[in-house]
């Protein structure tokens, strides 16, 4: 039984179709309702006919990405408990769908950061990067955070200076909007809200941001156990703090505590690649190990770091993070289950006729049809072999 290969498809809007993701051999797909307000309930009306429009490109939907956590949860506010039983009825309404895994994090503000959406490669296609550089011009000059000088090493602080000195108004303008674009809302957050929103969770800290998370998944365990979704929470992206900003599952004793904590089946991992691989304190394939009986779905996405810990997304066979292992081990997994594992590639570069096109950041198709061929050859390869043995 091979693993699920699936796409992420951001619905109607998406400049990716379903045809294009059928010719790139995907059978699964990965999509959510994007177009609803954070924290309301997902209709079951609007959920079927999702479905329905997959379903007849002769696709499946395999996966929520995401089910997004209001803000209120995270930060366990006045109007939490509304927002737990709205949570609870999205869930009931995808299980009334056929739809039994979700995808979700618990990242405070923003769900992911990097600093370039098109840094070019030498062979000319374009990755997303981060620098601790540009996101200290960021955090030191443009949202002005109260003592953000001792988050940074020398070496960034002095690097981050020089540039501030050296950029245009443009040059930080677009910075500030690329940051921001990680923030899960309509628009861009304001300075001021991001600001306000840093000081709230600074109160929080690093043990109230667990507790919230560990309130959240209690809060859900009984309405997943009796409808069978199973929950996947995702990994920070990246895998360390960045503003100020507290994270709790940037490794692997992160993920054994969230797993612990509240230890039920349905609560279980989304095991990404691409976000662990970017801290150095991270060995992807040993991570998988330790927590592979409770990973329902995969991104496979690959990282190249320099000594400071700067990253781009290289392509997905050749960074720092052994793909071969990651895939070796969800191969092994993947035959002890009795419903296969979904995985999808993870981000792609922008190539070829991409180039020339407007795309979500990452989510150009030629990329990631590379990246989905080159990983389904590996996976081919290692079920054969071991199949062989």
């Amino acid at each position: 039984m091979s693993l699920i290969q699936s796409w992420r498809w951001y619905g109607p809007n998406d400049p990716v179709t379903l045809q294009d993701i059928k010719q790139a051999g995907a059978t699964g797909v990965v999509s959510a309702l994007h177009h609803l307000p954070h924290g309301a309930v997902w209709p079951l009306e609007e959920i079927q006919e999702r479905k329905r429009i997959i379903e007849e490109a002769g696709l499946q939907w395999v996966v929520v990405e995401s089910v997004p956590v209001h803000e209120a949860i995270k930060t366990r506010s006045a109007d939490c408990e509304m927002y737990l039983e709205n949570y609870r009825q999205s869930l009931r309404n995808l299980a009334a769908a056929g739809i039994s895994t979700v995808c979700y994090n618990f990242m405070p503000v923003l769900d992911w950061t990097r600093t370039n959406l098109a840094y070019e490669l030498r062979n000319g296609a374009k990755a997303l990067y981060f620098d601790w550089a540009d996101l200290a011009v960021f955090d030191l000059f443009i949202l002005k955070r109260s003592g953000a000088e001792q988050d940074y090493a020398e070496e960034v602080v002095q690097q981050a200076k020089e540039r501030f000195s050296s950029f245009s108004q443009q040059q930080l303008d677009e910075l500030s909007e690329i940051i921001r674009m990680g923030v899960p809302m309509e628009g861009f957050i304001t300075l001021e809200h991001l600001t306000d929103s840093i000081e709230i969770y600074k109160n929080i800290g690093h043990a109230g941001l667990r507790e919230n998370l560990a309130y959240f998944l209690e809060s859900i365990m009984d309405v997943c156990e009796e409808t069978g979704i199973k929950m996947t929470i995702h990994p920070d992206d990246p895998p360390y703090p960045i503003l100020g900003l507290p994270r709790i599952a940037s490794n692997k004793e992160d993920l054994l505590y969230i797993m612990e904590r509240v230890d039920r089946a349905p609560n279980g991992i989304c095991f990404c690649t691409g976000s662990l691989g970017a801290g150095s304190h991270n060995n992807p394939v040993e991570i998988l190990k330790a927590v592979g009986h409770r990973v329902y779905f995969a991104h496979l996405r690959n990282v190249k770091k320099d000594h400071l810990g700067n990253f781009y997304e290289s392509d997905h066979l050749t960074g720092d993070v052994d793909m071969y292992g990651v895939m070796k081990e969800l191969v092994a997994l993947n035959e002890e289950r009795e419903q296969p594992i979904p995985f999808r590639p993870d981000h792609g570069h922008q190539m070829l006729d991409d180039l020339h096109k407007v795309t979500n950041p990452g989510y150009s198709a030629i990329g990631r049809l590379r990246g989905l061929a080159e990983l389904r050859g590996l996976e081919m390869g290692i079920a054969k072999s071991m199949k062989g043995k």
